[in-house]
Formats: C-alpha cells, sequence, structure tokens
C-alpha cells in the first residue's frame, strides 16, 4: 500500500473504515475477493495488522480501489 497509511494508528482507522468513503472501500475489496477479505478481517481480529496489510496488498492495487484510498487519505488530512 502506497501513501501515507503506514503510520496511522488502529484507531483512526477504525474511524476511517466507519466512514462512507470506508465503507465503500471496505465493499469493493469484498467484492473483488471475499476469501481475502475474511482472512484480513481474521487476522485484524486477532490484531496480526502487519498480516492483515500483507494480505490486502494484492486488493488494494486495482485502480477503484486506488482512488478511494487517495479520497480516504485527503480525508485524514484535513
Amino acid at each position: 500500500m502506497s501513501g501515507k497509511f503506514d503510520d496511522i494508528s488502529v484507531q483512526e482507522a477504525m474511524r476511517m473504515a466507519q466512514s462512507d468513503l470506508g465503507q465503500q472501500l471496505l465493499s469493493l475489496i469484498k467484492s473483488q475477493n471475499s476469501q481475502q477479505y475474511q482472512k484480513a478481517a481474521s487476522e485484524a481480529a486477532t490484531g496480526d495488522y502487519q498480516k492483515m496489510k500483507q494480505t490486502l496488498q494484492g486488493l488494494l492495487s486495482s485502480p477503484e480501489v486506488r482512488t478511494l484510498l487517495e479520497q480516504l487519505r485527503r480525508q485524514a488530512n484535513e
């Protein structure tokens, strides 16, 4: 994942996930590969955020996902 998302807190990531853009992003990721999404969710639930990030890497490369990530990044910097 490129950009400045590497250094956000878990709390900030959770807040972003609850936003409208975050919900759109999660829905898009889930629709692309629900098994990989579920694996990442399980890893997050157990606190293994590094493994979750690795699991999501492949899902974060689509143009649609990258557009939403950029919008979230801008929103977080406001």
